[in-house]
């Protein structure tokens, strides 16, 4: 069923309160919220699902107290480390999307090492925005256009979007926030023009492949028009 849907980005939200909750400390959280991720990557496999992206860690959150942006640093590079002979079996691409300039060399240097282990895989590509922020990518993207001498007349959707960190990426189909919120928070702001939104109460550490599974059904019951007239209303 999941050939409905090539794409679908995930915002990871709750970790930190789902440790609080429990009288943990925050990094807690986002060490549950690790197993989470595997567990959504082995569902979307199932699914044939192309792509997901999940929003690991924001431009925004780099303001967050030193001891927990370190935690969660070390987490990620443990897990990338851990993961990658799982990722080649699986025949999962692993890609990073994010401001690359601000992480440190031993993080992106296992970044680049795992996306270049596993880039000839082919079952499903795991995006992950890690050091994010959608306006950010935007602004680079125009750096970009300039440096390449484009001029307004040459400009177009197409173009611009092939500037992008995700140029070649389809745009998602589905974006999913859970936690209880209801906004983007600089997620994919040029890619989800046209996606559609599933909010969940349910904190991240708690998130299953059930309730993945239930928010593709969601999906697929919905009719997308892409601002056309539905041939079901006539509106």
């Amino acid at each position: 069923m999941g050939r409905f849907i090539k794409h679908a980005g995930i915002i990871m939200d709750g970790n930190g309160r789902w440790a609080q909750l429990r009288g943990l400390p925050r990094y807690e959280g986002h060490k549950r919220g690790v197993s989470r991720v595997k567990e959504i990557i082995r569902a979307a496999l199932r699914l044939n699902i192309n792509v997901v992206t999940f929003y690991a860690f924001s431009i925004e959150n780099w303001q967050r107290p030193k001891n927990e942006v370190d935690i969660i640093m070390e987490i990620l590079q443990r897990e990338l480390k851990k993961e990658t002979p799982n990722f080649i079996s699986q025949g999962v691409r692993f890609r990073m999307i994010g401001n690359r300039e601000m992480l440190s060399s031993n993080i992106l240097k296992m970044i680049e090492e795992t996306e270049s282990a596993t880039s000839h895989c082919r079952q499903i590509i795991a995006q992950f925005a890690i050091s994010y922020s959608g306006r950010d990518e935007v602004l680079r993207a125009i750096k970009k256009l300039f440096e390449k001498n484009i001029k307004a007349d040459e400009l177009n959707e197409k173009l611009f979007s092939s500037f992008l960190d995700t140029a070649g990426i389809p745009e998602p189909d589905l974006i999913i926030r859970t936690s209880g919120e209801q906004r983007l928070s600089n997620f994919l702001i040029w890619q989800s023009a046209y996606s559609e939104f599933y909010f969940t109460n349910t904190l991240w550490p708690d998130f299953t492949e059930e309730e993945f599974t239930e928010a593709i059904l969601d999906f697929q019951k919905r009719q997308r028009r892409f601002g056309k007239v539905s041939e079901f209303t006539g509106s």
